[in-house]
């Protein structure tokens, strides 16, 4: 699957925008972009990509995001006569360092909009409230749409029915130039997950030596670049489990390991349960 950097425009004299979108089939495209995101799904299931995460999503599905995280909602499937649409709201790239979020009754704001490096996942029912207000932001702007905003902003702080999809986050770039050469990286690693991805060929893509290549990984992403490509293959191999009946070693295989002593060790590693634990958890 194609991965890239998407730059989003926030008209000026506004901190943040928001768009009720048309998704279509076979269009989409795993991305990051510089600017925290709210997705809400208003129609249409698919499989969602955040992160290291690959999950299945239905309608009502409201995930936020923080800058650099890689995401992409795949359609697959719609109700009757139902086309499928999403509402999303990003916000400008320099929000939570604005004077405005620096107030100390907006520190539980912050604190979120930190924790969504990760992408969050909001379920329960808070959405029905959330929905409702979403759809009143497609149609404001202003003062009152801001202050719907931080309506939103008091449901998902007070929601406990949350969950935190990647295991990894992705690092702060200080130029255009580093997401580019990251991106691509990214977009090797999505594309031959299943075929094998080599460190040489990684490398190559950005004229570096493998040594150089590692440094400069690390220290853009803030983890190896061994670390990242286990962690995007237990990703796969978790959506797999879940939502197949897949033998054990065939996902293994898929996921590129040759021994399923190596597959179960790494996924217990990062998903803290055996593969076969965790397929019992969506058995039950």
């Amino acid at each position: 699957m194609e991965y890239i950097f998407e730059k989003i425009f926030v008209p000026n004299k506004h901190s943040f925008i928001t768009r009720e979108l048309q998704l279509k089939k076979n269009s989409a495209r795993v991305h990051s972009h510089k600017n925290f995101e709210l997705n809400f799904i208003i129609s249409g299931t698919g499989k969602r990509i955040v992160g290291n995460n690959i999950s299945s999503f239905d309608k009502n599905d409201l995930v936020l995001m923080a800058p650099n995280l890689p995401h992409c909602w795949e359609i697959i499937g719609t109700e009757d006569d139902i086309s499928p649409k999403c509402i999303v709201i990003h916000f400008y790239e320099d929000l939570i360092t604005s004077n405005f979020f620096n107030n100390p009754e907006l520190e539980k704001i912050v604190d979120l909009l930190r924790e969504a490096e990760l992408g969050i996942y909001f379920y329960g029912d808070i959405i029905d409230e959330v929905e409702v207000i979403l759809n009143k932001l497609t149609k404001m702007d202003g003062l009152k749409s801001y202050i719907q905003l931080l309506s939103i902003f008091d449901l998902l702080i007070n929601c406990n029915k949350k969950e935190y999809l990647s295991h990894i986050t992705h690092g702060n770039f200080g130029f255009e130039k580093d997401f580019n050469q990251i991106n691509k990286v990214y977009e090797y690693v999505f594309q031959n997950l299943q075929k094998g991805v080599r460190l040489e060929e990684a490398a190559s893509m950005l004229n570096m030596s493998p040594g150089s290549f590692c440094r400069y990984f690390k220290k853009k992403t803030n983890m190896t670049f061994i670390e990242y490509v286990l962690n995007i293959r237990i990703g796969y191999a978790s959506k797999v489990i879940a939502e197949t009946d897949k033998q054990i070693t065939e996902i293994g295989y898929e996921c590129g390991y040759t021994s399923l002593a190596n597959f179960n060790h790494y996924f217990k590693k990062i998903m803290r349960k055996t593969p076969s634990e965790y397929r019992k958890i969506f058995r039950t």
